[in-house]
């Protein structure tokens, strides 16, 4: 059994090519996001955080022989959890890290964490627009109502993001709701519905949509915060999903 943690753009596809290559994977997901993994009978999903005693229980319950990790980048607890329980029961573990990308916009700010983040965006006097996700939004509503600029979050259409977003003080009409991905046409839809001028994203890498807010952001006249993503200097770090695929194949490990 292959333990795949996933959740991102990236989780059906990593999952079906491990499964074609005669092993049995256990897609393993914080939330129950829906994902294409089609009906590959060698594929199951359970979902729900773990502390890490869980994850090492989960990895002995199931007789798993690797660990792949493609979760978000920030997702960094996470991360370390994965690596330690893979060292501590002598598997092997290997994770997908989205590259670093440049991108050209001359009002693209940078920040190293949300504190830093939130308090830049609200420094300019124009709506915000978060696309951070819901676990983060208690920097941006304090500056948002320190300074009486307006803040709207888009987050995910799911329960518990969207009780995120009221319990941080939102009210509905200033939370968009919905699943990506968004193209450069849908940014600008709701860059010109709120009047945002100022957006703030995640150096999350092209998957994470980031290029389309740039776009956005530079066709709108918007100012573009991008918290910059955490450094992973472990072991059995890839920036391809090809490299990370054909360093297991060079495993030897039990298809079980």
């Amino acid at each position: 059994m292959i333990l795949l943690l996933g959740g991102t753009s990236h989780t059906a596809e990593v999952a079906e090519r491990i499964a074609t290559l005669g092993y049995a994977v256990l897609v393993s997901t914080a939330t129950e996001i829906e994902l294409a993994t089609g009906s590959h009978p060698s594929i199951r999903r359970r979902s729900g955080r773990l502390q890490y005693d869980e994850l090492v229980t989960l990895i002995r319950d199931n007789g798993v022989v690797a660990v792949i990790d493609v979760t978000h980048p920030f997702a960094t607890i996470v991360r370390e959890n994965a690596r330690k329980a893979a060292e501590e029961l002598t598997i092997p573990y290997l994770t997908f890290i989205r590259p670093r990308l440049d991108y050209d916009c001359d009002k693209i700010h940078w920040a190293d964490d949300h504190e830093g983040a939130a308090k830049l965006a609200f420094s300019f006097g124009r709506p915000v627009l978060t696309t951070t996700g819901s676990k983060v939004l208690e920097p941006y509503a304090w500056w948002s109502r320190e300074t009486g600029t307006p803040l709207i979050a888009r987050v995910l259409d799911y329960g518990p993001s969207i009780s995120a977003c009221r319990e941080a003080g939102l009210d509905t009409s200033l939370v968009i709701a919905r699943r990506g991905p968004f193209s450069v046409d849908d940014n600008l839809e709701q860059i010109k519905q709120y009047d945002i001028g100022v957006i703030v994203t995640k150096e999350s890498g092209k998957a994470g949509g980031v290029g389309e807010k740039v776009e956005a952001a530079k066709e709108a006249g918007c100012e573009l915060i991008v918290v910059r993503s955490p450094v992973d200097k472990g072991a059995g770090l890839f920036e391809t999903i090809d490299g990370l695929i054909n360093e297991f194949k060079k495993l030897e490990m039990s298809r079980a």
